[in-house]
């Protein structure tokens, strides 16, 4: 279970990256502490039960992802079908922040909810697709045995195309950076606008933690896992890990959220014809 806790502890530092590159390193961890003694706010006729399902599971799909990943040649759960594992517990934060919006009864915290089932819908098929993809070149869904595949050459240099999808696609996965529509100012806070205390500290470490698992993710699958000189595997995976993470945190305030049907049309129009022709080539290849 190492391997979680250090991807627990790269959730942190994701949340701490997000206030370095806006100026305030220290901010995240003051609003933890303020919203650990902040009071739950409660809306007419709301669904406490759904709303506290939808918090909570966003942190434990996370944490269920993670189980999979390996670092150098270990993973908490050696699973033959780790592709599969990982991207249903990302299908499992559809649901999550859909509850959270729908379960506090708010008109803005529904429409960020139904927000990202769009979005999730739209970027799930490019992201399957660059999944598929890495595991079809290893011709494996295991993501240990993707790793090892890549010793001459990382999956990223010749399918370069899937590598670049599913950066893209984690970003709307977790709702992040040009992204940010479920979330959006546009709604006040789309489905975090009633979540206060607790809850909404518990939401934003899951949304964190996604982050963090698919930055880990994509070192196996496209990085070459833990292949490296001189330092242990372990150490290379968290390092490629590390800078992936500080990749896609920098992308939250340096670049503008994209407008909701121009994203969806990026999606559809563009990024997952271009993922079917990247799998078709790697598939020629490989065949």
């Amino acid at each position: 279970m190492a391997e979680v806790a250090v991807l627990g502890v790269l959730a942190v530092a994701a949340a701490a990256l997000s206030g370095a590159f806006a100026g305030r390193p220290v901010a995240p961890f003051r609003e933890a502490v303020r919203l650990l003694t902040t009071q739950r706010r409660v809306t007419a006729a709301s669904d406490r039960m759904l709303t506290r399902i939808g918090a909570i599971s966003l942190p434990v799909s996370a944490a269920l992802a993670a189980l999979v990943v390996p670092f150098g040649d270990r993973a908490a759960v050696g699973t033959s079908v780790g592709v599969v594992w990982f991207n249903a517990m990302e299908v499992v934060a559809w649901g999550s922040v859909w509850l959270a919006g729908w379960g506090v009864n708010s008109a803005y915290a529904l429409v960020g909810g139904y927000r990202f089932i769009a979005q999730g819908l739209a970027y799930e098929l490019p992201h399957m697709f660059a999944l598929i993809t890495a595991a079809l070149g290893a011709h494996s869904l295991d993501l240990r045995v993707i790793a090892d595949a890549q010793g001459g050459l990382w999956f990223a240099v010749w399918m370069p195309v899937a590598f670049a999808a599913y950066l893209v696609s984690v970003l709307a996965m977790a709702f992040w950076g040009p992204f940010e529509h479920p979330v959006g100012g546009d709604v006040a806070g789309g489905a975090m606008s009633e979540l206060s205390g607790p809850d909404r500290l518990v939401f934003l470490a899951g949304r964190y933690g996604l982050l963090a698992v698919a930055a880990a993710v994509s070192v196996p699958l496209f990085l070459g896992g833990g292949a490296g000189p001189l330092l242990p595997g372990w150490l290379w995976s968290l390092v490629k890990t590390c800078a992936v993470l500080a990749l896609l945190v920098w992308t939250r305030g340096r670049v503008p959220v994209v407008r909701m049907d121009r994203a969806m049309t990026a999606a559809w129009a563009v990024l997952i014809p271009a993922t079917v022709l990247q799998m078709f080539v790697v598939g020629i290849v490989v065949v």
